[in-house]
């Protein structure tokens, strides 16, 4: 806090800076807030999140600020030119010369004896209406409420000429501006412009992505049945004989799969450290090379068993259930059962999923089962397949 008087310039920076003298060169001043109630006799060039210019302050040349809130008390005055880059702006005092603000919501009720140049962007925070003190925390100053759009009161003055920057034409009070009224267009990026899909648009993707997930999902089950036949017959089959067993081993394999990873990244990171010691830099780098390599195939085997072949699996087993019930000669066909439960599945699933409901939590938590009860099914096979057998004595 100053108190007195500076003969020359001062330069501060704080929490919070309190200009009650007379500072009788130029002020450079940063902190948290920054208040002016004194005098600066030159320059003012100040930042922060709160600016205050008070009722009695008086800065004799050009003000320049930059922060959240810059605001100028009635009868407070700049006696040159107001440059400000701010969240928003209110200015109740007098400024001699010209203003020059980029703001988000920015305010004039006092007088302008030049022109005034402004650049008002609406932003999020200040279209919410909530005050700008929620942004700003704690500070020893009331910060007001600036409408988020560019405001001229009724009393307020400009001697010169009004340039803003806006999308629309806005309507200012008679008499309030001496000069003349010029309205830009701001320049939009059309790279940078996201256009939001109508409903029409995301039904119709929805739809596209089921039929492309569907027919992915018959013609591989088609060509693993080809291939692999006695694989691809007893995992619909072990997952119908043991479903509840499926889906709590498919949570294991769950938990185990990121469980390895771990272990795979820990083991590749301390063997190249360890060998790395001890000069060994080529076991230390086949060493991360072959867990890296691992790590890849992993990932690979585990997205193509979580995207595809769980579905196939489970897709199978319901459409073996579904034949059994209506048309038992063609629950043993080789493949019919797969395509119709496929295709039950992929749109059961599709309408939980659903784009104009708000349900698609459902649908994820059916398509996570489904990956459970085909991982598990998967366990139990490779455990029955590998296990040893017992030989009785």
């Amino acid at each position: 806090m100053l108190d007195g008087t500076v003969k020359g310039d001062l330069i501060a920076f704080g929490a919070t800076i309190t200009i009650n003298g007379v500072v009788e060169g130029d002020l450079m001043a940063a902190g948290q807030t920054v208040i002016i109630n004194g005098e600066v006799k030159d320059d003012a060039r100040i930042a922060g999140a709160a600016l205050q210019v008070g009722s009695n302050a008086v800065i004799g040349d050009n003000l320049l600020a930059a922060g959240a809130s810059l605001e100028i008390q009635k009868d407070g005055q700049v006696g040159g030119d107001l440059v400000v880059g701010s969240g928003q702006v209110l200015i109740a005092g007098d400024v001699a010369e010209d203003v020059l603000t980029g703001a988000a919501a920015f305010e004039l009720s006092g007088s302008v004896v030049g022109d005034v140049k402004a650049y008002v962007d609406v932003t999020s925070d200040t279209e919410s209406g909530l005050p700008m003190s929620m942004f700003l925390g704690q500070s020893p100053v009331a910060i007001p409420n600036v409408p988020a759009e560019l405001t001229i009161a009724n009393d307020a003055k400009i001697g010169g000429n009004l340039d803003y920057t806006s999308t629309v034409d806005l309507k200012f009070p008679s008499g309030v501006i001496s000069g003349k009224v010029t309205r830009t267009t701001p320049q939009i990026n059309s790279e940078h412009i996201v256009v939001q899909p109508t409903n029409a648009q995301r039904v119709g993707t929805w739809a596209l992505d089921m039929l492309h997930l569907a027919i992915t999902l018959i013609l591989l089950g088609l060509f693993l049945g080809w291939l692999f036949p006695k694989f691809m017959k007893a995992l619909p089959e072990t997952l119908r004989a043991k479903p509840w067993a499926s889906l709590g081993w498919g949570a294991v394999a769950y938990a185990v799969f990121f469980f390895a990873l771990l272990v795979i990244v820990l083991a590749m990171a301390l063997g190249g450290w360890i060998f790395g010691a001890f000069t060994l830099s080529g076991l230390s780098g086949t060493i991360i090379w072959v867990g890296l390599m691992t790590l890849l195939a992993m990932l690979i085997g585990f997205v193509l068993d979580t995207s595809y072949l769980t579905k196939i699996v489970v897709g199978d087993m319901l459409g073996k259930w579904l034949f059994n019930r209506f048309n038992p000669a063609l629950a043993e066909h080789k493949f019919w059962p797969m395509i119709l439960g496929v295709v039950i599945l992929v749109a059961s699933i599709g309408i939980l999923r659903f784009p104009l409901i708000p349900i698609g939590f459902i649908g994820w938590l059916a398509n996570f089962a489904v990956i459970l009860f085909g991982l598990g099914t998967l366990w139990l096979w490779r455990r029955a397949r590998f296990a040893k057998p017992v030989v009785s004595e």
